[in-house]
């Protein structure tokens, strides 16, 4: 039988060393996304035109702020909007929202 001794300190490190690893690969863990996008910055960070971010900013479910004078969008209602809309997460998480709780 094999037997494995881990020293628990040296386990953390390992842990530590690695979630450090992935959050540095991951986009969203960089600050350099503003908190509130404008038209523009919705364009680049979605990849569609003006007339598709025109059509977003005038539904009626989709997260803006209009008391700034032009719409603005923040990032973390738009990341539960568009995890909302993922046609993935309606067919396969049923009743996640209701569990989780609202966030905006």
């Amino acid at each position: 039988m094999f037997k494995l001794e881990i020293d628990p300190q040296q386990l953390q490190q390992l842990i530590t060393e690695a979630v450090e690893k992935a959050l540095e690969r991951n986009s969203f863990s960089n600050v350099n996304q503003p908190t509130l996008f404008d038209k523009k910055q919705l364009m680049g960070f979605l990849g569609i035109g003006s007339t598709k971010a025109s059509e977003l900013l005038n539904r009626e479910d989709f997260p803006v702020i209009r008391e700034f004078g032009h719409p603005r969008v923040p990032l973390h209602a738009l990341m539960i909007w568009i995890d909302e809309h993922t046609e993935w997460v309606r067919a396969n998480a049923k009743g996640y929202w209701e569990h989780k709780g609202s966030i905006a």
